[in-house]
């Protein structure tokens, strides 16, 4: 017993010792970027899907077919890049002649959101780049997954995509497992809105909560002051009293919400029927294509394939600089994220186990 805890006392020291190693890298890490001016905000990140799928099929035809068949398959696929390359030349003279268009690109952008639409800082950027270079013949295809939040953060990222409908560039949106509430503000322009049958959709409601302590204050005899001027600016409040006039207002703004809301997804999908559809329920796929809120039930995989076989298909992802706080950071609150998203999904009567 006396062995184990001595090898206790040394592991706890050495873990002691590395953390602050780690710490003592951080500082200076952060020392140093702070004295570099003009520093890059992050990168673009460009894959070739075209080349990933291919390359998956490749491995696949060497471990299943034999060497009579693959020599065949070999030959067979030399010949096509033959007759690429040469179709490829003829195609840069054309285009040096402006006799003929280039072949069509498809950009691939991934979008998770949180509750605060943190991922709108990567979207921005990511299609500040492809504006730069998308023409109308060209297409957009963002994959979105997110169970809604912020209205105004939703918004915003909402606001990102009009820039490429702006500029006459189709837009198609795939969600393969969610997009509720403000995820659906965002699907709901689309030129093409692409669920899984088994994607949840809609959502199409708006609500304000949050705890208040007053009671408990005032049983124990706490004040909690607050100074404010305009007969509204504070209504709810976390410690305040709650007043009926305050509640009342904060209903009229919920509903005027709502209402913005509601006329949102009728301007961009004037095929539902908004009264039926914006209860704040949600729907599968299957429901939700039966209701006019999605075009196709297909999954984003088989979208970006089909693509494949006549388009460049460019996956684009731009990638914040991290200092090494950041990724410690980011480390810790992944582990964070993951804990809570487990204990919610458990505890969420919506979900539903097979």
């Amino acid at each position: 017993m006396e062995y184990l805890i001595q090898y206790g006392m040394f592991l706890a020291k050495a873990v002691t010792i590395v953390i602050a190693i780690v710490f003592v890298f951080a500082a200076v890490a952060s020392a140093g970027n702070k004295h570099k001016k003009g520093a890059s905000k992050g990168h673009i990140r460009v894959a070739k899907l075209n080349e990933h799928i291919d390359e998956m099929q490749d491995s696949l035809q060497n471990a299943v077919f034999d060497k009579e068949t693959l020599k065949l398959e070999h030959k067979k696929k030399k010949q096509d890049k033959k007759l690429q390359a040469k179709a490829n030349k003829k195609q840069a003279k054309q285009l040096e002649d402006q006799q003929a268009e280039r072949k069509k690109r498809v950009y691939v952008l991934n979008f998770k959101g949180d509750i605060a639409a943190n991922g709108v800082e990567s979207l921005r950027e990511e299609i500040t780049a492809i504006l730069s270079m998308a023409t109308p013949s060209d297409e957009v295809l963002l994959k979105l997954e997110s169970p809604g939040g912020m209205v105004h953060a939703y918004g915003l990222a909402s606001s990102q995509l009009m820039r490429i409908k702006d500029h006459k560039i189709p837009l198609t949106i795939c969600v393969d497992k969610v997009a509720a509430s403000g995820g659906y503000m965002m699907a709901c322009l689309a030129d093409r809105l692409v669920a899984a049958p088994f994607a949840i959709m809609g959502s199409i409601g708006v609500l304000v909560q949050l705890p208040n302590f007053h009671r408990i204050l005032k049983k124990n005899d706490i004040d909690y002051e607050t100074i404010s001027a305009g007969e509204f600016k504070t209504t709810l409040t976390t410690f305040g009293e709650i007043t009926q006039k305050g509640r009342d207002k904060v209903k009229d703004d919920v509903e005027d919400m709502h209402a913005l809301f509601k006329q949102w997804v009728k301007d961009h999908r004037p095929s539902v029927d908004i009264d039926k559809i914006s209860t704040g329920e949600t729907w599968v796929g299957m429901q939700a294509k039966d209701r006019y809120m999605v075009d196709e039930l297909r999954t984003s995989d088989e979208c970006i394939v089909n693509a494949c076989d006549d388009s460049d298909v460019y996956e684009v992802e731009f990638e914040h600089k991290k200092t090494i706080q950041d990724k410690f950071g980011s480390i810790f609150k992944s582990v964070i994220d993951k804990t809570l998203e487990s204990v919610l999904e458990k505890s969420d009567p919506k979900n539903f186990y097979s």
